[in-house]
């Protein structure tokens, strides 16, 4: 299906393509000033350290319907192996096998193209087999550590958990950060809590897949108008799936990874998360989630971490 009208007037709207010049290849990280990192360290008061990514396993998210994207396989190397001769110090090895997006991760703005372009009127097919993306590789990603805020969109709903159509609208943003009481503001990574990953974390996979709450093609203005530098939620495919729209697939995905340049994250746990902020009373938290620098990579993934 081509893309509907409706998207190209979004896509007009959002479009940061030569915002920060034609070489660019971080987009919307470039709103993560020295001074919005100076006053996200402001948001550490106790010192609590919350974890945020899902552990690396092989009965992970992945349940196969995205080809190629493998749940981690782990493999001994050498185990208390002496390799300078007996009665030497011995050394344990391991690799590992795993899509980059297969758990906790960033998509990185060459992971994603329509019309044959990508984020700042890249062509697409710079991205090849042998280099992998040669523009926009989830590489160039700045250090990526700002303020969080927790938009807990399920207790908006006041439920624990989205139900699984649920297309999450501009409007449920703003209850969240209304009952959040703090503003999204330019620099902020934003994180929308649907309460989905508890399907997973229940032991089903596939309920957690099928069908998921996501976020809804209206967003991204919401996004774009705050200046957000990412986004990421509890879900697989960060968007409502089954699609919104019959037969358009994936368009949020192309808003904010083309037309914004705005990396988004999936898989994210924010569980414990929630927990912290409703006893701490406060949903904003300096947030590290640096992507693993892979060159070429079209994502990446990241072990986040929260600080209240």
């Amino acid at each position: 299906m081509p893309l509907p009208q409706e998207f190209h007037d979004i896509a007009e709207r959002v479009n940061n393509w030569g915002r920060w010049g034609p070489d660019d290849e971080i987009g919307t990280l470039n709103l993560i000033t020295e001074q919005v990192v100076r006053e996200a360290a402001g948001c550490v008061r106790s010192g609590r350290r919350v974890p945020l990514a899902l552990p690396l396993r092989q009965d992970g998210v992945q349940t196969g319907v995205i080809p190629g994207r493998v749940n981690p396989l782990h493999t001994m190397t050498a185990i208390n192996q002496e390799i300078f001769g007996p009665g030497t110090v011995a050394t344990t090895d391991d690799a590992v096998t795993m899509g980059l997006q297969a758990a906790t991760h960033w998509d990185g703005l060459a992971h994603v193209s329509h019309s044959g372009r990508l984020y700042n009127n890249r062509p697409a097919d710079s991205v090849t087999a042998h280099h992998g993306a040669s523009c926009l590789g989830v590489e160039k990603a700045t250090p990526i550590v700002s303020r969080g805020v927790l938009l807990d969109v399920a207790r908006a709903h006041r439920t624990g958990q989205l139900p699984g159509g649920h297309a999450i609208t501009p409007e449920d943003l703003d209850a969240a950060e209304e009952q959040a009481g703090t503003a999204v503001r330019a620099g902020d990574i934003v994180l929308v809590r649907t309460g989905q990953l508890r399907h997973y974390l229940a032991g089903d996979r596939h309920a957690y897949a099928f069908p998921s709450p996501g976020l809804s093609l209206r967003t991204p203005e919401w996004f774009h108008a705050r200046d957000v530098a990412a986004v990421a939620n509890d879900t697989l495919t960060f968007e409502i799936f089954p699609p919104e729209i019959e037969n358009l697939w994936m368009p949020v995905h192309a808003l904010d990874l083309v037309e914004m340049g705005m990396p988004q994250g999936q898989n994210w746990n924010l569980e414990e998360l929630a927990t912290a902020c409703a006893q701490a009373g406060r949903w904003t938290f300096l947030l590290s989630a640096v992507a693993e620098p892979f060159v070429g990579g079209s994502g990446a993934p990241v072990a986040p971490v929260a600080i209240l």
